[in-house]
């Protein structure tokens, strides 16, 4: 069995990504310069803290988020604000990716075929309803409105 030790330490682990030159035109890194930051993965209580932070400003999360996981260099949260938004995204995708909360395109489209990912595609486009008003829903409520839209159909 893996020990404890194992999965915890492995948020501590961190690893180098370069930043491509086209996300850095304009600024004052020269052509060959070394290009490279260092990540770790996000931990749970970091994604917490970004929660009770950032509220519903999805703007907000992702700069924390980058900022969290940003080891070197360390930048402060109004620096996270000046970057350009391509990095911002670029940086974002790599968190997500070294954090493990990232999935594949296959991953997504298994998850599409789950009848109840359906069901609540079918109501958020038919009935306009959000993630959270779905999720409030009991599985019995889900299945009485997605029989009554379809005979409606």
């Amino acid at each position: 069995m893996l020990p404890a030790e194992a999965l915890i330490g492995g948020a501590d682990g961190g690893c180098e990504v370069e930043i491509p030159e086209r996300l850095l035109s304009g600024s004052p890194v020269a052509s060959g310069d070394d290009r490279r930051v260092r990540l770790r993965p996000l931990r749970v209580r970091d994604l917490r803290l970004i929660a009770r932070a950032a509220r519903d400003n999805e703007d907000l999360v992702a700069a924390l988020m980058v900022q969290r996981a940003l080891v070197e260099p360390e930048l402060s949260v109004e620096q996270m604000a000046a970057l350009p938004v391509g990095l911002m995204q670029f940086l974002l995708r790599e968190v997500n990716r070294i954090s493990g909360i990232t999935a594949t395109e296959d991953e997504i489209l298994t998850a599409m075929e789950d009848p109840l990912v359906r069901a609540s595609l079918l109501l958020s486009r038919e009935l306009g309803w959000t993630p959270e008003e779905i999720g409030r829903l009991t599985m019995g409520e889900v299945l009485l409105h997605v029989a009554a839209l379809r005979a409606e159909a």
